[in-house]
């Protein structure tokens, strides 16, 4: 209840009660006298406000003062002004003569700021709990002092808390400083963290250092956001788009080259630098017994692994996998994949690093399967090409060279330098004719292409076999004397006597005449002129009788023509019964 010291009346009261309205009418807040009975005495401008904005201002106030025994100190009280709600706290004054002096604050911006403060508190806390990143602090000695509840990398909080950050950090960061221990701010700093399996996790971490009011480094406080798995999603994708990168260079390397070899070559190279490798060769299917045979090859030095013949199971097990293979052979990593067409397997790619490389990863298992697909069409434009050339070069029923290939190649020959003697040899059938005319041209045909064989047998690496048309044939051997050509020749005449079941009759039995021209470096002797000397020789042989062969003679002598029998032009003949067969 309101105390009252004096009765109504006196003196001292009329006096306090005089003062009252000079004292609200200067108070610069709201301010009003309630009187003993509770009712409104008095009010200055800025109380009116308030109570005629909110009705029950004062019945509240009334209430407030009769029901404190005791000075009533301070209250708070909602009021719905006309600008607004506010929050007004009273200051209450007992006067002598009862009723009570009321002095009014506008606390409202104060008690809003108070109440967004503990929101904003229970906001931070309510984000750091349910937020993906993580937060932390860490002390002095650089050690957590605190981590989000749900702790980290899968780890508890107990298990973080009094722990040194740098456990956690790749051993690549050394003694750089991390977000943990920072003297600076740091904003988006991308670091890996171990989790607690020990696998690797990215992190982008945010921190400010702390310092104390001393200056001195106190810890630092920040937040670290997982982003492992976006981190190795843009490696990934960064990996592939470099793979289709060097792929796209590949193909366009194959591409620009009209030469599918010369293609070839080139994308051993390309492959052997995009994967980092020492070496890389290329196989194309279609060797001896279906074996692989080296198209391209490019390297530095090849290993003894890839000479040495123990090759083969490794080569046969690349072109049985569906997918790159990795092995280590003699101390050498190799990586292979087969190539297909139309998916059918046309050959290889193998790559090779030393023991002391690093070894071949997945990145590197998917960039030589994307180029073994590519190098599988270039290989089989290669075999296009080279079956085109053969189709363009060969006589098309016995395989040696046609007319035009054969003197390309003779020219060619007669061309580099040479140090010793050569030889021509003329070939012409004898009685073939009669073959065709009693037995049709399928037995002719199958005559032609036994002479072509035995034309082949025993050929060394440059000799040039080839067929001018009809029954008569051509072999050219380099580094070759007269001993050695007359010794093939009688070889050739010992061979056509094993197909006399194919001749047209006993009387007409299939035979060899061979004319032989040598030919000596230094002496401008062009092809022609060669092929006209073992012409001439040639029917030298067969004016002897047929089956046999005979020796042209030197360049510069006269010849006869190719119908006449100028024994000048031929310094030997020998008939062919008189010739054994060559060892």
């Amino acid at each position: 209840m309101v105390p009252s010291s004096s009765s109504p009346g006196s003196s001292a009261d009329a006096s306090a009660t005089a003062e009252l309205p000079d004292i609200t009418a200067a108070y610069p807040g709201p301010a009003l006298r309630l009187a003993a009975d509770g009712t409104l005495a008095g009010a200055n401008a800025a109380a009116e406000e308030l109570i005629q904005g909110d009705a029950g201002l004062i019945g509240e106030l009334r209430g407030w003062i009769l029901s404190s025994s005791v000075v009533p100190g301070l209250r708070s009280v909602p009021v719905e002004a006309a600008r607004g709600p506010m929050v007004v706290e009273w200051a209450a004054v007992p006067l002598a003569g009862g009723g009570a002096l009321l002095l009014g604050r506008d606390a409202t911006l104060e008690r809003q700021l108070r109440q967004t403060l503990t929101e904003s508190r229970q906001r931070y806390k309510d984000l750091v709990e349910v937020s993906s990143d993580f937060a932390w602090e860490t002390g002095p000695d650089g050690r957590f002092v605190f981590v989000t509840p749900k702790g980290a990398l899968g780890f508890g909080p107990e298990a973080l808390i009094g722990r040194d950050p740098r456990d956690l950090a790749i051993d690549e960061w050394g003694d750089l400083p991390l977000p943990f221990d920072t003297r600076r701010p740091i904003d988006q700093a991308e670091l890996w963290l171990k989790r607690r399996d020990g696998q690797p996790a990215c992190v982008v971490a945010s921190a400010l250092p702390l310092f104390g009011p001393d200056g001195a480094w106190a810890g630092a406080r920040g937040v670290c956001r997982d982003v492992t798995e976006p981190a190795l999603r843009a490696a990934e994708l960064s990996r592939v788009r470099n793979r289709e990168k060097l792929l796209a260079h590949i193909v366009h390397t194959l591409r620009d080259r009209v030469d599918a070899a010369e293609a070839l070559r080139v994308a051993a190279a390309e492959t052997m630098r995009a994967l980092g490798a020492d070496g890389c060769r290329i196989y194309l299917a279609g060797g001896p017994d279906g074996a692989l045979r080296t198209a391209a090859e490019f390297g530095v030095d090849t290993p003894p692994a890839l000479t040495d013949g123990g090759l083969e199971p490794t080569l046969d097990a690349i072109a049985a996998a569906g997918e790159p293979l990795s092995t280590m052979l003699d101390r050498t990593r190799l990586l292979g994949a087969r190539t297909e067409y139309r998916q059918a397997v046309n050959g290889a790619v193998l790559v090779w690093r030393g023991d002391d490389a690093d070894p071949w990863n997945e990145e590197d298992r998917d960039l030589i399967s994307g180029v073994a697909a590519h190098i599988g069409i270039a290989q089989a434009h290669l075999a296009y090409q080279e079956r085109l050339r053969r189709l363009s070069e060969r006589d098309g029923l016995t395989g040696l060279f046609n007319r035009r290939t054969f003197f390309e190649r003779l020219e060619e020959a007669l061309a580099r330098p040479e140090t010793g003697a050569s030889a021509l040899l003329y070939v012409d059938l004898d009685n073939f004719k009669a073959v065709n005319d009693l037995h049709g041209h399928q037995q002719g045909d199958t005559v032609l292409k036994a002479i072509g064989n035995l034309l082949t047998t025993g050929t060394r690496p440059g000799d040039l076999p080839g067929r001018l048309g009809g029954d008569e044939f051509v072999l050219w051997l380099g580094r070759t004397d007269e001993q050695r050509a007359a010794t093939v020749a009688e070889r050739l005449l010992s061979g056509i006597r094993r197909l006399h079941h194919l001749s047209a009759s006993p009387d007409k039995p299939l035979g060899l005449s061979i004319g032989i021209a040598v030919h000596h470096p230094g002496r401008g002797e062009t092809a022609q002129e060669l092929t006209d000397r073992a012409d001439v020789a040639m029917y030298a042989a067969k004016g002897r009788g047929k089956g046999s062969y005979a020796m042209a003679a030197p360049i510069g002598e006269r010849a006869a023509g190719r119908g006449g029998a100028d024994q000048a032009a031929v310094v030997a003949a020998f008939g062919a019964a008189e010739a054994e067969p060559a060892p």
